[in-house]
């Protein structure tokens, strides 16, 4: 058996299943309906949503004391079941918009700024 394969297998399916637990148990954010935060996270006051023509924008931050790579391994694995193309590690498509998710982990409790734009 090739050891470090079936560990990165092993390690890829505990972050799905904490993945899949945080899905369930988690909440959605205020202003984007259909985003939901992993287990852990809690959304801040102060997001904000702007409609135009165009499209919308939106902004908002969640904070807890999760580690940046569960808050991205989260994101992998939900994001595309909800029809959101992965761009980068920060960053999905969906119709015409982008959402960028920029993490802050040099402090804690560790920082989410979710923001979309028109593309």
């Amino acid at each position: 058996m090739n050891c470090p394969r079936f560990l990165s297998v092993v390690g890829l399916g505990a972050l799905l299943l904490a993945a899949g637990a945080a899905l369930a148990a988690g909440e959605f954010l205020a202003e984007l309906e259909d985003l939901s935060l992993p287990a852990g996270l809690t959304e801040q006051p102060g997001g904000m949503l702007f409609e135009s023509p165009t499209g919308r924008i939106v902004e908002a931050v969640a904070t807890g004391n999760l580690g940046a790579a569960e808050v991205r391994a989260f994101y992998a694995a939900t994001l595309p079941q909800l029809g959101w193309e992965r761009l980068d590690d920060a960053a999905f498509r969906r119709d015409k918009e982008v959402l960028h998710i920029d993490i802050e982990d040099k402090k804690r409790p560790l920082s989410v700024h979710f923001s979309v734009v028109p593309q």
